[in-house]
């Protein structure tokens, strides 16, 4: 089977609803985490102040052609908390990235990313044949790293200057890889 990148997709589980990223998340997302500079401090983007500035990054996510953008929806309420998306990997044979992942600071700790990524692997394993699942974060970010290596991510090394933050000073990226072989038993020990 080829792997490639998404067509955008809905997958969905007990808690969360993943589905393509659209203009009208937009309230619920800046309602969960706009304006909190703890939420966007790894991400590439700075912190959206309006509603408007969350828009633009959202719009700017969906029209990337190297991305497939998903809003992350809480079952329960039906409203959206964050987003992730799959990511292009040029150079990798049958890889794809997770990543551009954020969560309203309410839903850290909690069964909302760990549920994400169960669907998002499964899918990119099982349904589009990939061969490994990339995940990068900020070297800074501890809390990303601990989350990656608790969902089963190896450390495969980190990237120097790999780019810019939004403030303008240079960020080391670290690389976790999981491949489709390891994938079924850190899956049973996430759900057993």
């Amino acid at each position: 089977m080829t792997a490639h990148l998404p067509a955008p997709v809905t997958l969905e589980n007990d808690v969360v609803r993943l589905e393509p990223l659209s203009p009208g998340h937009v309230p619920d997302l800046f309602a969960a985490g706009g304006g909190d500079d703890e939420v966007w401090r790894w991400m590439p983007i700075a912190t959206p102040r309006a509603e408007e500035e969350l828009a633009a990054a959202a719009r700017a996510l969906i029209e990337d052609d190297r991305h497939v953008p998903l809003a992350v929806l809480l079952k329960e309420t039906g409203r959206a908390v964050g987003w992730t998306a799959y990511c292009d990997v040029p150079g990798f044979d049958e890889s794809v990235e997770i990543g551009w992942t954020w969560y309203g600071r309410a839903h850290w700790r909690s069964a909302v990313n760990t549920s994400c990524k169960l669907l998002l692997l499964d899918h990119a394993f099982d349904k589009l044949g990939h061969n490994r699942v990339l995940l990068k974060t900020d070297a800074l970010n501890l809390r990303s790293q601990a989350a990656i290596k608790r969902i089963g991510g190896l450390h495969e090394g980190t990237l120097r200057r790999h780019r810019r933050r939004p403030d303008g000073t240079w960020r080391d990226t670290a690389c976790f890889g999981i491949l489709d072989d390891e994938w079924p038993s850190h899956r049973a020990r996430l759900t057993g």
